[in-house]
């Protein structure tokens, strides 16, 4: 998890606030110098560090009228932390219309973020296509050709020509017909005069409605100065920050962009197509406490979800015809949602859980082998899995097909019949596949009466 540390430190805060006996000055003294070491830790600046903590200590054992001392201090705290990622959320608003062109030096993860960004927003209804006007980098215009098949996203690119605004005025009728149009621009390795002139010029032939600069987490408080030399050279009116499943100086990333008044929209939280997320910070701020991220799970949920099969789906449940083909669909929607460890995250509750990495890796072999079974399945018996159970020798058969035991294919029989079971004694079937549809309160009770049963065994 990224800023692990910071994560670890405020959720040991909040436990040793709730089980105090009184608030007082040594506590909260205690408080602030454990948040100053793991803020420093993140790569946060350290005037910042001192005015968060000399506020924590000035403001930390005052009284609120109907306030207890213990949730005043906690509430401080959360809030303190909030408002150095960024307060309140900032979205990237989008019209009809729109040209987004991004920038950033080499090496951020420019070319796959923009890969990222159009295969989410054309999940959501959005009419994508991507703009190549990297001559510089070698192999450029390749890896936007190849992330585009991969999505089955338009590329308009120019191998030949080493003039982007040429590249642009060439395809600028094609691509009118396209209401998203997501611009890859050329890097350096530093914000030099030619690569300032170059963005814009550009800027001024294609109008963009958005420029969005991409930092990497890992340059830590240098982004402050990226985001500050970006802002005035090329207009930049966001920040998308990209490695932030890795990186202990996100923090200063994070609060730099803060800073100079760059909000963050977005960040990138690994390799795959679907790791990139809206960036909130009090969404932020509770999954580090270990209390979830309901919003930024939906999200995922969403952008993994093809909303026609869903119906499907949720109408074969509805009317009992669920099959293995159904519950492949699922496995296939789980895993576009990153893996088991970083989902953990988002789910209230499980933040906090004590389980093991290797666990989780063993899980996601797990879905991975019932795939496999699946897969060497006829279609008789993806239909009707009862089969499985009455005729035995179809389970040597597909273990042996697929790589997988005889135990693998019960355990994955075992699974499907709980989620029929599940389904029936659900208020929607929605609630099962699509937890979009699932009030807050009814995914924690979800949370709680299968999560927790569950873990329990892991321990």
């Amino acid at each position: 998890m990224v800023l692990e540390g910071l994560g670890n430190v405020l959720r040991k805060s909040v436990d040793k606030i709730s089980s105090a006996i009184f608030v007082d000055k040594t506590l909260v003294e205690s408080i602030a110098k454990d948040l100053q070491r793991s803020l420093i830790t993140a790569d946060v600046n350290l005037s910042l560090v001192k005015e968060i903590s000399d506020k924590i200590k000035k403001e930390g054992e005052k009284y609120t009228k109907g306030v207890e001392k213990k949730e005043h201090l906690i509430k401080l705290l959360n809030d303190e932390i909030t408002n150095i990622l960024g307060g309140d959320k900032k979205e990237l608003i989008l019209g009809k219309k729109e040209k987004i062109m991004f920038v950033g030096l080499y090496g951020t993860g420019k070319t796959t973020t923009i890969a990222k960004l159009a295969a989410y927003y054309k999940k959501r209804g959005r009419s994508v296509a991507i703009l190549g006007l990297d001559v510089h980098r070698p192999a450029a215009s390749e890896q936007l050709e190849q992330l585009g098949k991969k999505i089955d996203v338009p590329v308009f690119i120019d191998k030949e020509t080493k003039n982007p605004t040429s590249i642009y005025e060439k395809h600028e009728n094609k691509l009118e017909k396209y209401d998203l149009i997501l611009i890859d621009t050329a890097g350096r390795d530093a914000l030099e005069e030619s690569l300032t002139k170059e963005i814009q010029l550009l800027s001024k032939k294609i109008s963009p409605t958005h420029t969005i600069l991409i930092i990497a987490a890992d340059i830590g408080q240098a982004a402050k100065i990226q985001a500050q030399k970006f802002k005035e050279s090329a207009k930049v009116d966001g920040v998308i920050i990209t490695r932030m499943d890795s990186s202990a100086k996100a923090g200063g990333a994070l609060t730099a962009c803060h800073e100079v008044n760059a909000p963050v929209y977005f960040i990138g939280t690994g390799e795959h197509t679907g790791d990139v997320e809206l960036f909130n910070p009090k969404t932020f701020v509770s999954r580090l406490l270990g209390m979830g991220d309901l919003e930024s799970l939906l999200e995922k949920v969403r952008s993994v979800t093809d909303e026609k099969a869903q119906k499907k789906t949720l109408q074969n449940l509805e009317e009992g015809k669920f099959t293995l083909n159904d519950f492949y669909e699922q496995l296939n929607s789980m895993q576009s949602m990153g893996s088991l460890s970083k989902i953990k995250e988002l789910i209230p509750g499980f933040g906090k859980a004590k389980i093991p990495d290797e666990l989780l890796g063993a899980q996601e072999e797990k879905l991975k082998k019932w795939k496999h079974a699946i897969d060497s399945m006829t279609l008789e018996e993806k239909e009707n899995p009862d089969l499985l159970e009455k005729q035995t020798s179809r389970l040597s058969r597909i273990s042996k097909g697929s790589g997988t035991t005889t135990g693998d294919i019960r355990q994955l029989i075992k699974q499907f019949k709980m989620i029929k079971d599940l389904a029936k004694g659900a208020k929607g079937l929605g609630d099962i596949l699509d937890p979009s549809q699932m009030s807050q309160k009814d995914m924690m009770k979800l949370a709680k009466k299968f999560g927790k049963k569950k873990f329990m065994k892991f321990k």
